[in-house]
């Protein structure tokens, strides 16, 4: 038997599978939260009500989601993680800019939540757009992806990291909000997206040209 880091391909196994269902778990209940709030409204829907109609308690909803803002706004962990990851995992030679300006393109034409335009996607932002306290989250958000994509930088040796990954974010949320507001406006999908691409284009060549994440 081969052992690693004293753990045996069993241990590995029971790991995966418990990771697994974990992840089940925080889909199912985010799933259902979502659900509830677009019908409802953010302030009309409680935990507990979201406890009970996932089949967990409170508390166990609290471990996974900490605020009740996060059972909406769930994909604040995975935008950190995706922006930081272009980068860390970006291809030798390539500069930061070019592996986030890939990742935006590929999460738009991928019509990811992430990537600002979609079909649903309207219904979900105007929930945001009527509460202040999912407003709140997702600028707070947006900092928290400031952050990580900062600590990639770094990490990559960007001269000033902190001010590339704020003028980064910045220009991404410009041209992700500027969507939103299009197609919560009714405007057609195919037609944001074609500007939404062309707008992000724009916004990195501004970057590139500045000199940002050099």
């Amino acid at each position: 038997m081969v052992i690693v880091s004293g753990m045996d391909s069993r241990d590995d196994q029971e790991l995966s599978l418990r990771e697994r269902k974990k992840h089940e778990t925080r889909q199912r209940i985010s799933d259902i939260a979502t659900g509830l709030i677009a019908q409802r409204g953010f302030d009309a829907v409680t935990v507990a009500e979201i406890a009970r109609a996932a089949g967990v308690s409170p508390m166990t909803v609290f471990n996974y989601f900490p605020r009740k803002e996060d059972l909406f706004l769930d994909r604040i962990p995975q935008a950190a993680d995706l922006f930081a990851t272009a980068v860390r995992d970006r291809a030798p030679g390539e500069p930061p800019l070019a592996a986030l300006r890939r990742l935006t393109l590929r999460l738009l034409d991928e019509r990811h939540p992430l990537g600002g335009v979609g079909e649903t996607f309207a219904d979900f932002w105007r929930v945001v757009v009527d509460s202040p306290a999912l407003r709140a989250r997702a600028r707070e958000g947006a900092e928290e992806i400031e952050r990580a994509l900062a600590d990639a930088l770094g990490e990559a040796d960007v001269a000033d990291p902190e001010l590339a990954a704020a003028l980064t974010v910045a220009a991404y949320r410009t041209v992700f909000l500027g969507s939103v507001r299009r197609l919560l406006a009714g405007d057609p999908v195919e037609e944001v997206a074609g500007d939404h691409r062309c707008r992000l284009e724009e916004a990195f060549g501004v970057l590139e040209r500045a000199g940002v994440g050099c």
